[in-house]
């Protein structure tokens, strides 16, 4: 099995060279370092089912300023700890009296892990063309390491909810979801992400939110032949099977009968046979 579910503690390898995420290394072994989903393919990691976000750097998030300091910004990122946006990573010049003009308590921003320091100093940027203040829309959480399952392979069921819903939807690594759009197709998008946390563990998870998009849509929702087969085979009356097994019965009954006399009538075409060919003789 390439994947398992695992306890922190839990023996993973011999193999150090393979360790990543959600892993650490004693004694020349691989343990793991979370409860979550071992992936034992190609690197050994652990996706944890729970728990904060760990900030890495390059991350794209959201986060919330939480206190404006003489140089910096403080910011809530879903984390034991906390952002620092400094002044200078502000995409244009202002001044340390300006900064609550421009970034103000409760105010959320789409930013970058610029850098994160062995002491878990994490700092923060907005210097970048993809970053910017957010002003409009709703953000909703979900656990970050549902993430990659609400992205799919390949971007596949971030782009079906984008194309389904109508909406503008951006996901943060830390588990903030940015949605904009009108305010129906965002009550949907919402509705379905709460889904796919919720069941992001079970199987055959796409098609359960296709019928689950097209059922809020009022769009029919056809089913498998199969079903369709057992649904109708389970609708017929119970009295046809016990017609067809009256029949069966008599049926046998009679090629029974038939059976019985076929002997004689064999004797008796073969006892002719014998006669005839005597009086020939």
């Amino acid at each position: 099995m390439d994947k398992k579910l695992v306890i922190p503690g839990d023996f993973l390898s011999d193999d150090v060279k393979l360790a990543d995420e959600g892993t650490y290394i004693e004694d020349g072994k691989v343990f793991s370092s979370v409860f979550g989903i071992a992936s034992l393919k190609n690197q050994i990691k652990v996706v944890p089912l729970s728990g904060k976000y760990m900030p890495r750097q390059g991350d794209l998030i959201i986060g919330i300023i939480t206190e404006v300091s003489f140089s910096n910004w403080i910011v809530d990122i879903r984390s034991p700890y906390e952002g620092l946006l400094h002044i200078s990573e502000f995409p244009r010049r202002i001044d340390n009296s300006e900064m609550s003009k421009y970034l103000k308590v409760g105010d959320s921003i789409m930013t970058l892990v610029r850098d994160v320091d062995q002491n878990m100093k994490v700092e923060l940027t907005l210097n970048d063309q993809r970053l910017r203040q957010i002003k409009e829309g709703r953000i909703i959480e979900v656990t970050p390491s549902k993430v990659p399952r609400l992205i799919g392979r390949s971007g596949s069921m971030i782009a079906m909810l984008k194309n389904e819903t109508n909406c503008n939807i951006f996901i943060g690594q830390n588990g903030r979801v940015w949605l904009t759009g009108k305010d129906k197709n965002i009550d949907l998008a919402s509705r379905t992400i709460q889904k796919i946390e919720a069941e992001s563990h079970i199987p055959g998870l796409t098609d359960r939110i296709v019928k689950f998009l097209k059922e809020e849509k009022g769009i029919p929702v056809k089913e498998p032949a199969k079903k369709k087969e057992e649904k109708e085979a389970a609708k017929k009356p119970e009295q046809e099977p016990a017609e067809e097994t009256v029949r069966e019965e008599t049926v046998t009954e009679e090629t029974a009968r038939e059976d019985a006399e076929e002997p004689e009538n064999v004797k008796e075409k073969e006892s002719g046979g014998i006669l005839d060919e005597l009086l020939d003789k």
